[in-house]
């Protein structure tokens, strides 16, 4: 499985990358892996501002529904409107094309407590 050294991880199995204070999340080949063919994907949580670990929205697939939850506390800035027609991106290119949402982040030092890829690599072993 791959798990970028750049990005850190969630026990959750989402993925941040951070940008000055706009960090982009979405699920982990890990987490894609497990759900199976994914089918739908539902965010509408644009411009409410969450907590962390709060859900942001929910990914179906095939076989079951997940909750989607944020890593980091901020304000859901975007989301991959391609998801809508495209909702398999996040199984073939999940920290590419497959990217779930974009966040104004409240503390971009909060990344620092989220795993790094060895530590998640460690979990999901």
């Amino acid at each position: 499985m791959n798990f970028p050294e750049n990005l850190r991880y969630t026990k959750d199995h989402e993925w941040i990358s951070l940008e000055g204070n706009v960090a982009t999340i979405g699920i982990t080949d890990f987490a894609q892996r497990e759900l199976g063919d994914i089918v739908y994907v539902d965010i509408n949580t644009v411009g409410k501002t969450l907590n962390a670990e709060e859900v942001f929205g929910t990914v179906e697939a095939v076989k079951t529904v997940s909750d989607l939850f944020l890593p980091i506390a901020g304000t859901i800035a975007e989301v991959n409107s391609a998801l809508n027609d495209k909702p398999e991106a996040v199984n073939n290119d999940p920290y590419g094309e497959g990217w779930m949402v974009k966040v104004t982040v409240t503390n971009p030092a909060d990344i620092e407590a989220l795993m790094d890829a060895a530590a998640y690599g460690a979990l999901v072993a």
